[in-house]
This record gives structure tokens, C-alpha cells and sequence, in this order.
């Protein structure tokens, strides 16, 4: 092994076995759960925990208990939720203590109010990574700003309520895959209307639950409406609509993290919960030609600029090789509370 190799241990689905950053070059270890990370613990310079706050805690709990196996922890994409109920609250402070092991941060968002107030996560030790489009490089899709409908879907944290209010307000054909209510109350998602009484304007699309089937949703939508419920500290759907804009779609968004703090002219962005301003973008979008192919084209040029999964796992990689391992441009074990 060369003297300059630095070993990163991670849960990152299809990661690199050699890589390289700033001038650095590595290996790359896939593990998964706690135990794998504590045997491979003394044989890694760098831990990546990707989408797996579950897994942040418990490990950073176990390297509060066996502080000799520490290594310096990235945590890419760590969503964490407002603390509503008593039990969120009462865990909220054993949470931000635990995640005082971490010792940087990797968003999709910049906003990091919420984060910082109940974590104690701030930019001190984060930075802001674009996110990628789930669909480039793995799936067929057409691309075209043209379709017959206005499509919602999704099943986190979204806000059907609010769609369907928007909707009996316009003329417009409105449609949705079949929701999966057991989801939706995982996910916080809004959807409170039985189907017989959705608006009469709003149909319930085939869906087989398949990418292949809901690309074939959104190649057929003339716009996309991504309604997330408010008073939110972290993003949702960011996958979703970065495929929505790959494949040359007007969307509509709410705002929020990873929404108006990251995008511009690529999406027309909408206040949360309010049925009034998100009838009044759809109308503008749906009728005027001109301002929905805008809007597509560049919200198109913004998805194809973040790559796909390569080039995410890439950006992962160097900025955990810039913050924690350039600085001292050493692998020793991490004592607890390092930075």
C-alpha cells in the first residue's frame, strides 16, 4: 500500500474500490451495518455514511463507548426531522449529543436554520453537494416539455391536500398514481380525501410501481407539481423533481430547503400549504407556452449539469478527503470530539 493511500469504509452502494481526490488516492471498503463498521474500524482512515441516520447514531454511540475505534465520520445526506412529538423532543438532545461524533456534514440544501437548532449542525462542519437525478445513465426516458396532464406524486412528506384544493380551482386535467396510504402515513405525507372524493378534474393513473412506470408518468405530464408540506428543516423529493427536470418537465415546487435556497429560474417555486398561489402557478404555467418551456429548458440544463450517481459519489469523495483528511494530512485514529 502506498504511503499517501487513505481507505474510506462505507455504505455507498456501488462505490469505488480505487478512487481519487485532490491528489489523494484510496480504496474504497462496502459495509453495511454496525458490526462491519467496527471490525473494519482499525483498517479505514475515513468513514462516508450515505442516507442512514440510524446507522450515524448507533455508530457514533458505539464510538462514544469504544472510543479507540473512531475514525473521522462524513454523514452525506443525513435527513433529520423537526422534533414535534414529546418523544422526538425528549430524544432530540441525545441526538445532537451522538451526533457530536460526526464530524462533517454533506447537504443537498444550504438552509441549515433547522439543523443548527436542533442539532447543533451548522456550516461550521457541512457542506452543500448537488444531488443527482436517479434516473441518468440507468434508465430509457424521453425528453419533451409537452403532455396531457398536471401530475402530483410522490410519498414523502407531500401535500395532496393542497394539490387537490389548487385543482378545484382550474379547468386543467389533473392525475396521480394510485397512493399507498401505509406509506403515506409513514412519510407524513398529506392525503387526507377518500378517492371518491377527489376532484372530478383529477383521475388515478395505472402504476406498477416500477421506474419504468413512473418515468412513463412523467413523459406524459405536461407539468409536474411536487407539493411538500410545511415547517420543515430538511428537503424532500429532491430525486424526484431533479428526474422531472431531466426529462424536460415544468415543475413546480414548494418552498424550502434544497428548493429556494438552491434553485432559481429551474422550477417555479410556490409557498407551502396555500392552494390560492399553487392554482395561480399552474394556470400561468399550463397557459403560457413560453414561460412552461423556460422554465423545462432550464430546469433540463441544471439536471444534466449534476450528473448522476458517478458523479455524486465523486463529489462525496472529495469532500470528505477535503475536510477530513487534507487539513492535518493525516489517518490516525480521531479522538472523541475531534474536528
Amino acid at each position: 500500500m502506498r504511503a499517501t493511500e487513505v481507505t474510506i469504509l462505507t455504505n455507498f452502494q456501488r462505490f469505488p474500490e480505487r478512487w481519487r481526490a485532490h491528489g489523494v488516492e484510496g480504496r474504497g471498503i462496502m459495509v453495511n451495518t454496525v458490526r462491519e463498521f467496527l471490525r473494519h474500524a482499525r483498517a479505514c482512515d475515513l468513514i462516508i455514511i450515505n442516507c442512514d441516520v440510524d446507522l450515524v447514531m448507533r455508530l457514533a454511540a458505539c464510538f462514544r463507548l469504544f472510543p479507540w475505534l473512531r475514525r473521522p465520520i462524513l454523514a452525506h445526506d443525513a435527513v433529520l426531522r423537526q422534533p414535534k412529538s414529546l418523544r422526538a423532543r425528549l430524544l432530540a438532545p441525545v441526538k445532537r449529543l451522538l451526533l457530536t461524533q460526526v464530524d462533517h456534514f454533506t447537504h443537498h440544501f444550504y438552509d441549515l436554520d433547522g439543523y443548527r437548532k436542533y442539532y447543533g449542525i451548522g456550516p461550521d462542519r457541512s457542506s452543500y453537494l448537488p444531488s443527482k437525478p436517479n434516473i441518468r445513465y440507468r434508465y430509457r426516458y424521453n425528453v419533451s416539455p409537452e403532455g396531457e396532464y398536471i401530475l402530483c406524486f410522490g410519498r414523502s412528506e407531500r401535500d395532496y391536500d393542497t394539490f387537490f384544493a389548487a385543482m378545484e380551482r382550474l379547468p386543467y386535467p389533473g392525475a396521480i398514481p394510485p397512493p399507498d396510504f401505509a406509506q403515506f402515513r409513514k412519510h407524513s405525507t398529506r392525503f387526507s380525501r377518500p378517492l371518491s372524493e377527489l376532484p372530478p378534474n383529477v383521475r388515478t393513473l395505472e402504476d406498477d410501481g416500477t421506474v419504468e412506470s413512473l418515468i412513463r408518468l412523467i413523459e406524459r405530464a405536461r407539468l409536474v407539481v411536487l407539493p411538500i408540506v410545511g415547517s420543515k428543516i430538511a428537503p424532500s423529493g429532491i430525486g424526484t423533481y431533479l428526474n422531472a427536470m431531466l426529462m424536460g418537465k415544468c415543475v413546480i415546487l414548494t418552498k424550502g430547503p434544497a428548493v429556494s435556497d438552491v434553485l432559481q429560474d429551474e422550477a417555479l417555486i410556490v409557498p407551502a400549504e396555500n392552494p390560492e398561489a399553487l392554482a395561480t402557478a399552474i394556470r400561468r404555467a399550463w397557459e403560457d407556452d413560453d414561460l412552461r418551456r423556460r422554465t423545462a429548458a432550464a430546469g433540463q440544463r441544471y439536471a444534466e449539469s449534476c450528473g448522476g450517481e458517478p458523479e455524486l459519489r465523486q463529489r462525496v469523495i472529495e469532500a470528505a478527503v477535503k475536510a477530513l483528511y487534507l487539513p492535518g494530512r493525516k489517518t490516525a485514529t480521531a479522538q472523541p470530539g475531534h474536528r
